[in-house]
């Protein structure tokens, strides 16, 4: 059971890091890699794909952004959308591959929404940038743990 609920926070730290809130989720993937209790394969998939769903929380709300953008409780500022915006404007879809990037990643996931990027596509980019960013985390965290 504990086993279990692990995996769930990985997921829930993974899927919260990667919509608007202000978490982490590498922190929880390479203490549980450090511990040598999980299958690293398993965490791979599990950090990945709650990643890849908070995304595409934001993606669905950029879908409907112009109905709340101008509301209080709005989490990203006119700014930030506007930037991130022109950003996708300029380097499109493949943008995207800067999904993992702390604070551009968030908002660019979101502006594909707006931008009404394909589902598709979006889930296949992301998948791509996230996965190869918990994949190239995991094998710096287990190359430092093999030289201590």
């Amino acid at each position: 059971m504990f086993e279990i609920t692990s995996y769930l926070g990985l997921f829930l730290a993974a899927f919260g890091a990667a919509s608007l809130l202000p978490m982490q989720s590498e922190a929880v993937l390479v203490a549980m890699l450090l511990s040598g209790k999980y299958a690293v394969t398993t965490l791979l998939i599990v950090a990945t794909l709650g990643n890849v769903l908070g995304s595409i929380l934001n993606w669905l709300l950029g879908r409907s952004v112009e109905h709340f953008r101008h509301k209080r409780w709005f989490p990203v500022s006119e700014q930030k959308l506007a930037r991130a915006q022109q950003f996708y404007l300029r380097y499109g879809r493949w943008s995207l591959l800067l999904s993992w990037v702390p604070i551009i990643g968030d908002p660019l996931t979101m502006i594909a929404g707006v931008m009404r990027e394909p589902l598709w596509r979006f889930v296949l980019i992301v998948t791509v940038a996230k996965g190869a960013r918990y994949l190239v985390l995991t094998a710096v965290a287990l190359g430092w743990a093999s030289h201590t």
